[in-house]
């Protein structure tokens, strides 16, 4: 986890501050591409990382519910990844509903609902605070206790403390890998109602996994960050000697902690291998990117920075879906 707007001139004007949408010119109006007010919400729910957060609460749920010898397609596991995608969206809104700000003055970012004018702030919270609330409410209901309390306080750990903390330190990317490794923990106390050794070592493997991925995004968009005030790693990280070791040391580590599941009987060799391939070839990505032994405000270091975030975005789905294949044997 993009015309130009008032924010991007460094001036707000009063409507915006307020969260009305700043008039536009007719030339502003014909220069900005439709968008619907469906599209507005799926963006501010921001459903590619919604999806990502239900794929692995499903990874914790499946092995949970294999461990436990209960059936798995059951109205609880709908209730569960519901709930938890409801939740995550939510958190979302409430994250650009503070940062709008910020998202304005990035340009990936800066077309979203909010900095846009498009959506007012005070609606992109209320939908998020709705969103947040009855994903809580479901998960209590249809799960457990513990289930819906572990999912608010990820869900506020993620907006109340990572979010204003990313204007202070680069210390933010360590905090927020913590609600970002929640997921299968969710899905697994959906099942057995307490956090035991297995859902430690999906928490673990999400956990390691998420630096190399945020590092290659904060690393792609140094200059947006910078422009907004947010001090991502590469930020001040001017050399890039600690981004890249942060990069590879969690690289490193991601390996044998992939392996934990074979440990914990959650997987057999067929897993081992898989994992042991998928997190070599995540690693070689960050070295290549370290070779280079360019600084992040290098033009050429983008090409790599890229190739290491979609390595990312592949490894996590594949390890998902080989613990889940080798689960099930």
């Amino acid at each position: 986890m993009k015309p130009s707007t008032p924010l991007g001139a460094h001036r707000v004007s009063d409507e915006t501050m307020r969260g009305v949408a700043p008039t536009k010119t007719v030339g502003e109006a014909r220069a900005r591409k439709p968008v619907s007010a469906l599209q507005d919400v799926l963006t501010l729910f921001k459903v590619r990382v919604t999806s990502l957060v239900v794929l692995t609460s499903l990874l914790g749920f499946f092995l949970a519910a294999r461990k436990s010898g209960v059936d798995v397609m059951t109205w609880k596991m709908v209730a569960t990844l519901l709930g938890i995608g409801i939740v995550s969206s939510g958190a979302a809104a409430l994250n650009q509903g503070i940062e709008w700000r910020q998202d304005g003055k990035m340009s990936r970012t800066k077309d979203r609902p909010v900095p846009s004018g498009r959506m007012p702030q005070s609606v992109a919270l209320a939908l998020g605070s709705i969103a947040v609330t009855g994903g809580c409410a479901l998960l209590f209901f249809m799960t457990n206790p513990l289930t819906a309390l572990l999912t608010f306080a990820t869900a506020a750990a993620y907006v109340l403390v990572y979010t204003p903390l990313k204007m202070i330190t680069p210390v933010s990317t360590l905090v927020g890998a913590f609600p970002g490794a929640m997921p299968p923990v969710l899905g697994w106390t959906a099942i057995t109602g307490s956090v035991d050794p297995g859902a430690l070592a999906l928490f673990a493997i999400l956990f390691f996994w998420q630096f190399p991925h945020f590092l290659a995004i904060a690393w792609l968009y140094r200059d947006d960050y910078e422009r907004a005030g947010i001090k991502m790693r590469p930020v001040v990280d001017q050399t890039g000697r600690v981004t890249l070791t942060e990069i590879l040391a969690n690289g490193v580590v991601l390996i044998p902690v992939s392996l934990a599941p074979i440990l914990l009987g959650m997987g057999h060799w067929p897993y081992a291998v898989a994992a042991v391939v998928l997190g070599a070839a995540y690693l070689a990505f960050g070295i290549r990117l370290a070779r280079l032994r360019l600084p992040p405000t290098a033009a050429s270091t983008k090409k790599y920075a890229r190739q290491l975030l979609q390595a990312s975005i592949i490894y996590l789905p594949l390890l998902v879906m080989a613990l889940i294949a080798n689960g099930a044997r």
